[in-house]
């Protein structure tokens, strides 16, 4: 199933990679230049059952250090809502991270931008302007102004 998915052939329509092997879970979909997996659940599908989702889920989180769980709920109904409430209990605290996802679109996009966002590059340029930011901050601040007029007396 996850092989001929939708989001694969958007994927390799941008000309990403995809790599099928035996030691990967079924559904996952990993970037290596960001070190992010994402494993793509569907709460309608008869194989999650409750016990079968929390092992399969833990079995992710041992094996990624940057997890998200795309939880794939074309509408709220209580069941998508059960599996959603369920993985935030059972997770909570740990590295894995939810997103909800309404369609292939959202799956597609929500991975490509977290990927991008967690690359090298992009992570040294955020990590730069926060910095900046931070120095502007601390430079033309009332308060921070206030107290070095504090000091200075």
């Amino acid at each position: 199933f996850y092989q001929n998915h939708e989001t694969i052939r958007m994927l390799r329509g941008q000309q990403h990679r995809i790599r099928f092997t035996d030691s990967v879970e079924a559904g996952a979909f990993i970037f290596p230049l960001s070190g992010i997996a994402f494993l793509l659940v569907d709460p309608q599908d008869p194989q999650h059952q409750e016990s079968v989702l929390v092992e399969r889920l833990s079995k992710f989180v041992q094996v990624h250090r940057n997890c998200f769980v795309l939880l794939h709920a074309p509408f709220n109904g209580p069941k998508e809502m059960d599996t959603l409430s369920l993985i935030q209990h059972r997770f909570f605290g740990s590295n894995l991270r939810t997103l909800p996802v309404r369609s292939t679109v959202d799956i597609f996009k929500g991975m490509l931008a977290i990927a991008k966002a967690t690359s090298k590059p992009h992570v040294d340029n955020i990590r730069d302007q926060l910095s900046l930011a931070r120095a502007h901050i601390i430079e033309y601040s009332p308060v921070w102004e206030m107290l070095r007029d504090m000091i200075d007396d």
